[in-house]
């Protein structure tokens, strides 16, 4: 495997992605039918008409000037403050700090540097720790964007202090490279207190881990699984037995999804749900929805990594999914949608007509091309049927996004972060929020 796989560095980069493919493969083709007057004459009726929906898109926070190259690793929408107005938090890479994208009085946004010197930060997630009844900021630490087998990961929390100050502690440190941290009560304690889920992408050794939470900032550790490339770590009661699981997307050669299912007693199963033939499929993201609304957890996952390869050329695999959870442990696998260079699959009702909709970003396309998507919207209709909706070709490079209601109207906007660690260094942007038209 070549050392500069980005599967490898991006898996590295474990971003929540999006998926993008062929142009013909967002063509609708109409029905033919024969006419009644001449039958051997095919009259083709017009193709379906494509879904309207537009976007704009603002820059927030930081310039992208601000860093010479922007290497956003993960965007996160979440009210830090409980002052009842969303705000954006991301990690970046390039100068290796967490920030903090504060609204503040609505629409008005202000960036400040909430963590520095956090070697290759690649996740940021959210949750109170110590019960303060304030949001910490838990960061997955990498310790080196590209590939590296050095245990040089770290697990780092900011304790929210009053809202606006924020102290480092640091829970795990000498550990192959960490690419997602989240919080859940996985030990079943009385008191709620809060567990962590680790992810660690490694390089030619990595793991999956789980540390539980003994008090006063101190937490015990459990590798549960010990294949290399784990990118993200998502949290559920998949199962509805009211105990916490988690899910693995573990790329690198193996491009599996397993869940962890939580057994009490601090055990963990851990259960292959899927997985791919293909060594090149280039898993890039895992996220929990329910795209069907029927009570139980889906996962919505993108194969898009492609950075290893000096030629990006199409790779027809690249796209969205859907693994719908049918209970007792089965997930059925959907092919959603083809986008090149696929990351960060998110699920919302984009169009307000009450179904749950997906969307992704592309990292990994050729960008010589004016016509590459950088965004992309698949549109429900209400039978899990999704309909393709370009919804931009720039700015490229785009590995991040998150979808919420920043503006309160119950409108989600999507928020997206440029990573350009290889050329073209152009058409690039660091935050953008993206409102519906």
């Amino acid at each position: 495997m070549n050392v500069l796989s980005p599967k490898i560095i991006f898996a590295a980069w474990a971003l929540t992605g999006l998926s993008a493919v062929a142009l013909s493969g967002l063509v609708l083709s109409g029905c033919s039918r024969e006419s009644p007057v001449a039958p051997d004459v095919k009259i083709q009726s017009p193709p379906a008409p494509v879904p309207h929906l537009e976007y704009t898109p603002i820059p927030i926070g930081a310039l992208a000037t601000d860093f010479g190259r922007p290497l956003v690793t993960y965007v996160e929408i979440v009210d830090l403050d409980g002052d009842g107005l969303p705000d954006v938090l991301y990690c970046e890479a390039a100068k290796n700090t967490v920030r903090w994208i504060r609204q503040s009085p609505r629409s008005v946004f202000t960036e400040q540097i909430i963590g520095q010197d956090i070697s290759a930060p690649a996740h940021v997630a959210t949750a109170d720790l110590n019960g303060s009844g304030r949001l910490d900021v838990l960061v997955a630490s990498m310790g080196q964007i590209t590939p590296n087998n050095d245990r040089i990961g770290a697990v780092v929390v900011l304790e929210n202090l009053d809202n606006q100050n924020f102290r480092r502690h640091t829970l795990l440190d000498h550990t192959a490279r960490v690419t997602d941290v989240r919080a859940a009560n996985l030990s079943g304690h009385a008191d709620r207190r809060l567990d962590l889920v680790v992810g660690q992408f490694g390089y030619a050794q990595g793991e999956t881990r789980w540390m539980e939470n003994r008090g006063d900032w101190q937490f015990t550790s459990q590798v549960v699984n010990t294949q290399s490339g784990c990118i993200h770590t998502p949290v559920a009661d998949f199962n509805a037995d009211g105990a916490m699981d988690f899910a693995a997307l573990i790329s690198q050669e193996w491009e599996e999804i397993h869940w962890f299912h939580n057994l009490g007693h601090g055990q963990f199963k851990d259960t292959l749900i899927w997985g791919s033939t293909n060594e090149d499929y280039g898993s890039s993201g895992l996220n929990v929805a329910d795209l069907n609304r029927d009570g139980k957890p889906d996962l919505i996952y993108t194969n898009g990594d492609g950075f290893d390869y000096a030629v990006r050329s199409p790779r027809p695999w690249h796209g969205i999914q859907w693994l719908e959870n049918r209970g007792n442990g089965y997930f059925k696998f959907h092919r959603v949608g083809d986008l090149p260079g696929a990351y960060s699959p998110c699920a919302a009702d984009l169009n307000g007509d009450g179904f749950t909709d997906l969307v992704a970003v592309s990292g990994f396309a050729d960008w010589s091309n004016p016509n590459a998507i950088s965004l992309m919207a698949w549109l429900n209709d209400g039978h899990e049927n999704f309909t393709p909706v370009v919804l931009a070709h720039r700015p490229t490079q785009l590995i991040t996004a998150a979808v919420g209601d920043l503006d309160g109207n119950n409108v989600p906007v999507i928020v997206t972060g440029g990573f350009y660690a290889l050329p073209p260094f152009e058409y690039m942007s660091n935050i953008t929020l993206w409102r519906k038209k």
